[in-house]
């Protein structure tokens, strides 16, 4: 796939998975609190947890950025560009609901430290930052900087791979909001 391409990819599933996000916060209180009878989180607690873990995840993406951006001016884009192949199926595995076993740190672990308010507005930053990323990278630099991921065994990936996963540990969180919104419907019936 051309960079080119790729990137545009992971804008659009940016914006659609935090706009999907985004929605989440306008359901009904009582189906946000609602805990699953296997005893997994509330709506309003994944929500918390998505911003924790993107806020880490940005780090890691800002870094690269940054990396990215010093060493476009000392290597041969061009050549690299040619043989680019981003990882998309492993990419795309981390967007399903239990695809695969994944032991999540502590610190992404939400602890109801922040009201939905603040969580929303803090989402919503978190894709500025991103759509900022992509914009300050528009031809192909973040491939330049590789930073390991063990998630999924992914290795090292680059920045618009770390973007994608982002965006696609938000939409494996999607689908698990609407498995609660089901299981909620059905008891309530």
């Amino acid at each position: 796939m051309e960079v080119y391409a790729f990137i545009q990819e992971v804008r659009e599933l940016l914006k659609s998975t935090f706009a999907g996000i985004d929605a989440w916060f306008d359901a009904d209180p009582v189906l946000r609190g609602f805990r699953p009878g296997a005893g997994g989180w509330t709506i309003d607690q994944i929500l918390e947890h998505i911003s924790l873990t993107n806020h880490f995840l940005l780090i890691l993406i800002d870094k690269g950025a940054t990396k990215a951006q010093r060493q476009a001016g000392t290597m041969d884009l061009a050549e690299l560009l040619a043989s680019y192949r981003p990882q998309q199926d492993k990419l795309t595995e981390v967007g399903l609901h239990r695809s695969f076993p994944w032991i999540r740190p502590e610190h992404m672990e939400p602890k109801g430290a922040r009201s939905n308010d603040e969580v929303r507005l803090l989402l919503n930053a978190q894709l500025e930052r991103c759509l900022t990323t992509l914009d300050a990278l528009p031809n192909g630099e973040g491939i330049l900087a590789k930073t390991t991921m063990s998630v999924n065994s992914l290795g090292k990936i680059d920045v618009y791979e770390y973007l994608m996963f982002l965006a696609q540990h938000g939409k494996r969180h999607l689908m698990q909001m609407r498995k609660n919104e089901a299981e909620f419907m059905s008891k309530s019936a």
